[in-house]
């Protein structure tokens, strides 16, 4: 941040995230650290300040490869329900970890994600057609003429390539969840970009076997829960270690079987880009439903348990979202400007690095000045 005023109300409001109990709200924030006159202060700072949430936000994922080196980046949507209308981007969404529709924000955070912990360090805002056409609500919200309308999966591809294109961070797989998007224009989209990815996929994506691999299998696409069901004698145990706090070792089994994406679905992708291979990955465990989880990766060389351990930094950022980020108010902003959400999430993420990086609960930290 450019002005030492500006670095005070920063750390001041990181603080207050840190130690406010309940809702991480400016008013409660500012009730932990200096009332009326503080509240004013950090809403302005917040809302209508003029420093730039980009610098913090690099500096931040600068900080965090340096001293707890992410062995992925992980991109995770954020759904925020609300109860009007009137915060920037609210709209009536499905949510499947739900499975019902709500009135809420959505968000793609991408997270610096390692066996140890996650962090998020980018954040990206997905507006609904009803607020990028609509010229009062986008001048009430302040939303930049920039900003324009794409899907789901064009904003989750954007909020890792920005980062990357403009960082200088070091070039890690990426993994996402991609069930609810179109996975294989996400895939190109990436590979174009020299990325290697990790996507989990719907059951219902139509894929084309390579070669032989599976028996008595033609050229023609098949559902990948088909194809993996056909490569159930396939399977090999891998072991891993859990990403919670106990660590315990476990085994899945897996199976692979080298793919490719449907010309239909590819046809205006250069042939190259069309014809290589990728891999369809299915792991489970003995005695359930097999598969349990299918993940589609261009890492057709990685051994298949760095790769089961790769996609398990997915359930690691879940839970880090649930047992850090929430509690630290990623979600608590209630202010109407597109600028002051992005704000918030960037002081949200410093603060989450702190509990994160610390290790320990709140009481501990407020014992050791992290917290006023």
């Amino acid at each position: 941040m450019p002005r030492s005023d500006q670095r005070r109300r920063g750390e001041a409001y990181v603080r207050g995230l840190l130690g406010t109990q309940g809702r991480k709200s400016i008013r409660n924030i500012a009730a932990l650290i200096g009332g009326q006159a503080a509240e004013q202060s950090l809403h302005h700072f917040i809302s209508s300040s003029t420093w730039d949430w980009i610098p913090v936000r690099r500096a931040l994922a600068h900080y965090l490869t340096r001293v707890s080196p992410p062995h992925a980046w992980v991109v995770r949507p954020m759904v925020i329900p609300k109860a009007g209308d009137n915060s920037v981007g609210v709209d009536r969404r499905f949510c499947p970890a739900v499975g019902q529709v709500l009135n809420a924000q959505e968000a793609v955070g991408v997270w610096a994600a390692s066996a140890e912990r996650s962090t998020p360090v980018n954040w990206r805002l997905h507006l609904s057609d009803a607020w990028l056409e609509d010229g009062l609500r986008r001048s009430q919200a302040a939303i930049p003429d920039s900003v324009r309308p794409e899907t789901l999966g064009e904003c989750t591809v954007e909020a890792y390539t920005g980062m990357m294109r403009d960082w200088g961070l070091p070039l890690r797989p990426l993994v996402l969840d991609a069930r609810d998007m179109d996975a294989p224009a996400a895939l190109l989209r990436l590979r174009a970009c020299g990325v290697p990815a990790m996507v989990r996929v719907s059951p219902s994506l139509r894929l084309t076997v390579s070669g032989q691999a599976v028996p008595g299998r033609g050229a023609e696409a098949l559902p990948a829960h088909q194809i993996l069901g056909a490569a159930r004698d396939m399977r090999r145990p891998v072991m891993w270690r859990d990403h919670g706090p106990s660590r315990v070792v476990r085994t899945s089994l897996i199976a692979a079987v080298r793919v490719g994406l449907p010309a239909l679905r590819t046809a205006a992708v250069p042939g190259p880009a069309r014809r290589r291979e990728l891999l369809l990955l299915g792991v489970g465990e003995n005695g359930r439903r097999w598969p349990a989880e299918l993940w589609l990766t261009d890492l057709v060389n990685v051994p298949p348990a760095a790769l089961v351990r790769l996609g398990k930094l997915l359930d690691r950022v879940d839970r880090d979202f649930t047992e850090i980020a929430d509690e630290v108010g990623i979600r608590d902003f209630a202010g109407r400007a597109f600028s002051g959400w992005h704000r918030h999430v960037t002081l949200a993420s410093a603060a989450h690095a702190v509990a994160a990086l610390t290790g320990r609960p709140e009481e501990e930290r407020l014992q050791l000045g992290y917290v006023s």
